[in-house]
Order: structure tokens, then sequence, then C-alpha cells
């Protein structure tokens, strides 16, 4: 079965098979939420290619989030008639309970990005 781009990355899969895990435990689960797979289980390939790999997916998380707190917070005060500290308490709240899926998923965008799908990845294992 052949995923897609977005579901491969939004599904936390290998970019290059795109079959195997990126992390050992589900997103919502509370054992090692920031541990991540050194090589993928399906086809081997190298998750941690050089220190500091990662550093980049810190910047797409930031864009990712800051323009959501942006549109949140001022759709809340505008549209809704909120205060701003009602809105912001709620941001708070909500980006404690965001703060792992966003940070799986900026590292899968970022991995993505910089390694290409190979369709037989799984012959060659």
């Amino acid at each position: 079965m052949k995923r897609g781009l977005v579901a491969s990355v939004m599904g936390l899969r290998c970019p290059k098979c795109r079959h195997g895990v990126l992390f050992p435990t589900d997103t919502l689960a509370f054992d090692k939420p920031f541990d991540m797979l050194d090589n993928c289980p399906e086809c081997n390939l190298n998750y941690m290619p050089e220190p500091g790999f990662y550093f980049g997916s810190m910047f797409i998380s930031y864009i990712i989030w800051g323009f959501f707190s942006l549109s949140f917070c001022l759709s809340l005060m505008f549209i809704f008639d909120w205060s701003v500290n009602g809105s912001f308490v709620l941001l708070l709240f909500i980006s404690a309970i965001f703060f792992v899926p966003l940070y799986r998923v900026s590292r899968s965008i970022w991995i993505h990005i910089n390694i290409k799908y190979d369709e037989k990845a799984l012959e060659n294992k």
C-alpha cells in the first residue's frame, strides 16, 4: 500500500519508505513523548543523520504555532468579543495540550523535507 506525502507526514511515518514509524509510542501516550527511534524499523533509514539535524523543525513549529496563536487570539477578541486575558488563558491551555503533537509533526515535516521518498526502499531490505 502506497501512502501519499501528507498521509506520511501527518501519520508520522518514515520519509523514505512511508511505512515505518518515527516514534516508538503513540502521540497521546504519556510514556516517552519526546523519544524518537534511531532507525526506521522497515527500511533501516537513519533518523539521526547528524547532530542538530532537527534544529530546523523548531522553526517550522514556531511558524505554525505563531500563525495559529495570532489567528486564534484575534478571532476570539474581534469575532467573539473575548478579553485579551481570556483569549490568552485559553491559548495557554490549548498550547499545553498540543505541544507534543506539534513537536512530533514538525519533526516529521523536517525529515520529509530533507529525505526523498524511495518506492523501492522496502525491496532493498
